[in-house]
């Protein structure tokens, strides 16, 4: 019989009779090299590691990149599912289906950031059409100042006002819904207007009137759909007068987006005076 002498260090050796030893200690306090793909990619498979970064994130501060990370961990399919969402009727329970188990900020920025350039490129591509069937020998100047306006005016309205708003119900004591969920609502609510600006490039009044319309009416019925409820859940039934001002902020965004970026026309010269069509 033939003995093989093993070392305390867990190298490998060979006996005589092509005996292989080698050592199976996980990475515990007894020693060993751990085994860096199985454990790990078993976690992943289970969302471990996921729940490991949002409580990093959680114990981190605000101010850092790492606390924001896991708002930003969603796949393409979940933001496209939860846009296309909102235009539906049954979005009256946003929160708690499509935004749940946890809201993002990735899709609500990115509706956001293309609607500025959806309205500004829409905008500026139906102008020039209009000016060169106006007077094709004119040249038409791109107003790039619409494009900060664009900016500004997104910005404000799908960030900027779900932040105040849900500030000012932290202050009256409600605290149904965080303020990612407030953000998200409101970025996710946006989405139609991606398609209803492209389609506003038609040269006719009174269908970009219609398409105004219905985005008005379809984003602001999912935004006082999911408002409400946490308005009405709280004490003071004053509180549910909110929905009127959120409700004319939001007639008031469609009003200008059709003043500002969908109000171009075709104007054909018969004599002295133009008229428009």
């Amino acid at each position: 019989m033939a003995y093989v002498s093993v070392e305390a260090d867990d190298r490998l050796e060979e006996g005589p009779e092509r005996l292989e030893f080698k050592s199976f200690l996980g990475a515990d306090p007894a020693g060993g090299q751990r085994n860096n793909q199985g454990p790990r990619s078993a976690n992943v498979d289970r969302g471990y590691i996921q729940d490991e970064n949002r409580q990093r994130a959680g114990s981190s501060g605000f101010w850092t990149i790492e606390y924001y990370q896991p708002y930003f961990d969603v796949d393409t399919s979940t933001v496209l599912k939860r846009c296309y969402s909102t235009l539906l009727p049954t979005s009256t329970t946003y929160l708690s289906t499509h935004l749940n188990p946890s809201p993002d900020l990735y899709g609500p920025f990115w509706t956001l950031t293309t609607l500025i350039f959806t309205l500004y490129l829409s905008s500026s591509l139906a102008s020039s059409i209009s000016s060169f069937l106006s007077s094709p020998d004119s040249t038409y100047e791109y107003d790039f100042g619409l494009l900060s306006i664009s900016v500004t005016l997104v910005y404000a309205y799908g960030i900027v006002l779900p932040v105040l708003l849900w500030i000012a119900l932290r202050y009256m004591g409600v605290g149904e819904w965080s303020v990612v969920e407030a953000v998200a609502v409101w970025g996710y609510a946006m989405f139609v207007w991606i398609p209803v600006s492209i389609l506003c490039v038609i040269p006719v009044p009174i269908a970009r009137w219609v398409l105004v319309g219905v985005a008005f009416a379809l984003s602001g019925y999912f935004l006082i759909a999911n408002v409400y409820p946490i308005l009405a859940s709280a004490e003071a039934k004053s509180m549910r007068l909110i929905i009127i001002v959120v409700a004319a902020l939001h007639a008031g965004l469609a009003l200008t987006f059709k003043v500002l970026f969908f109000s171009y026309y075709v104007v054909k010269a018969k004599g002295p005076v133009g008229i428009y069509i």
